[in-house]
């Protein structure tokens, strides 16, 4: 009579874990055989730490980034097609226009912003940086020269409730030289600094009334 010679417990975990890693082994050969792969690319350094964008997905013949998920080292993740230029953003905002191969906004595009602002401009190393037009989803409209993000030197904003300033920006405020008109038709025309008339300047009103002179904060400061 012969008696089945059982198999121990530990020998069919082992089995099934053997199984397990080939399944997984065959998975990733074949992602990898379509072109699939995991890159991290170098995109800035702060305090001596090299930040990176990391990409999972499908690569060109180059080996370059074409369509996949991309990680921000800030946590925030998107979907990218570089072929069409379109990125869609975790929190809701897409972009579409051209793309550098670390996957940065670079050169003109279109960014839609989920809270309803649109920016159409150059972008370089994926801040708005060059000229280009802003328009805010309260009306308001700004058309003009952008550094990091910010405005920064010659523009036009134009409020929604028909106000206008032409003139010069800096670090996203009215600083420089430049005119302000109010929609009941006074102006203002000189220095700014810090949003306000700071310096020489001329104010008119409707009536014809005019002043020139030195101005701080907004406030007319007479010296006769």
């Amino acid at each position: 009579m012969h008696t089945k010679k059982r198999v121990s417990p530990i020998t069919v975990i082992l089995m099934i874990l053997g199984i397990a890693i080939l399944a997984v082994g065959v998975v990733f050969l074949a992602l990898y055989l379509n072109g699939y792969r995991y890159i991290r690319i170098p995109v800035a350094e702060e305090e001596g730490k090299v930040l990176y964008v990391k990409f999972l997905g499908v690569v060109d013949d180059l080996g370059s980034p074409y369509r996949g998920r991309i990680v921000y080292s800030d946590g925030l993740t998107a979907d990218v097609d570089m072929k069409s230029g379109k990125i869609t953003y975790s929190n809701g905002d897409v972009y579409e226009g051209s793309l550098s191969n670390k996957l940065e906004k670079n050169g003109i595009g279109k960014l839609t912003y989920v809270g309803g602002d649109v920016y159409e401009g150059y972008f370089t190393e994926d801040e708005l940086t060059g000229r280009g037009k802003y328009t805010y989803s309260n009306g308001d409209i700004y058309e003009g020269d952008f550094k990091n993000g910010k405005k920064d030197g010659s523009g036009k904003y134009t409020y929604a409730n028909g106000d206008t300033y032409e003139g010069d920006f800096k670090n996203d405020v009215r600083s420089g030289n430049g005119k302000y008109v109010w929609v009941n038709g006074e102006s203002y025309e000189g220095e700014f600094k810090d949003n306000l008339p700071n310096g020489q300047g001329k104010y008119s009103w409707p009536s014809g009334r005019t002043y020139e002179g030195h101005f701080e904060n907004g406030v007319i400061i007479r010296t006769e």
